[in-house]
């Protein structure tokens, strides 16, 4: 697999994670010796430097415009064949991004979705996992297949299927979309299991905002 290596890019997008940057982007050289790292970041502090000393294509969006507009420009600057997308606080395991390569590389998948949810993760706030495990099954019901995680930031796209899907980037919960599209229009999509971790930082996630857009976005990739 490491002749691959070059196909991949590790795409994240960063806002104050300089804490966190240098452990995860060493971990992803360790791991796709060779792969492409890119961040698209729109920090007030060192994180874009740090990344940037460590030989990460960085993308500044500034002023920032929010989650969705920032994972687009990073899955459409990635230029490889395949996109692993990653959050850039430690919560996720490197060691998954070659699996999750291989399965579109190897096995010809479209997407393969890494779900932090077997079980209830031990990192993971009971009213985020009941908001996760909820909103999946309603997915899984209206898209009559079983669905875990519609959340993860942990995923591997085939780039040429970024370019057809039609989307909307901006707000937030855009991974929602990302998942569900790409099933609704019968691409081949897989699921694999994997461990979650206690983040690096503080969370900046806002749990409303981010269940209403979610709730929409179920219904727009459904529907419309």
């Amino acid at each position: 697999m490491s002749n691959n290596n070059a196909k991949i890019t590790v795409a994240m997008i960063t806002m104050n994670e300089e804490q966190a940057v240098a452990v995860v982007v060493r971990d992803i050289q360790r791991v796709v010796p060779g792969a492409k790292i890119l961040i698209v970041d729109s920090s007030t502090d060192r994180t874009a430097t740090i990344a940037e000393e460590m030989g990460v294509q960085v993308i500044r969006q500034i002023p920032p415009r929010g989650y969705g507009p920032a994972m687009d420009l990073a899955l459409r600057s990635a230029g490889t064949e395949v996109v692993v997308t990653l959050d850039c606080d430690n919560t996720y395991p490197t060691e998954f991004i070659l699996p999750l390569a291989e399965g579109i590389l190897r096995d010809d998948y479209d997407l393969v979705d890494a779900s932090r949810l077997e079980h209830k993760p031990q990192a993971m706030p009971w009213i985020n996992y009941l908001a996760n495990w909820g909103f999946a099954l309603i997915a899984s019901a209206l898209f009559l297949q079983r669905i875990t995680d519609l959340h993860s930031g942990m995923r591997a796209y085939r780039r040429s299927i970024l370019d057809c899907m039609q989307y909307r980037a901006d707000g937030a919960a855009l991974p929602v979309e990302l998942l569900l599209r790409p099933l609704r229009q019968g691409m081949k999509v897989k699921s694999i299991f994997i461990p979650y971790r206690e983040r690096i930082g503080v969370s900046t996630l806002r749990p409303l905002h981010s269940a209403l857009w979610t709730a929409r976005r179920i219904l727009s990739a459904r529907f419309c």
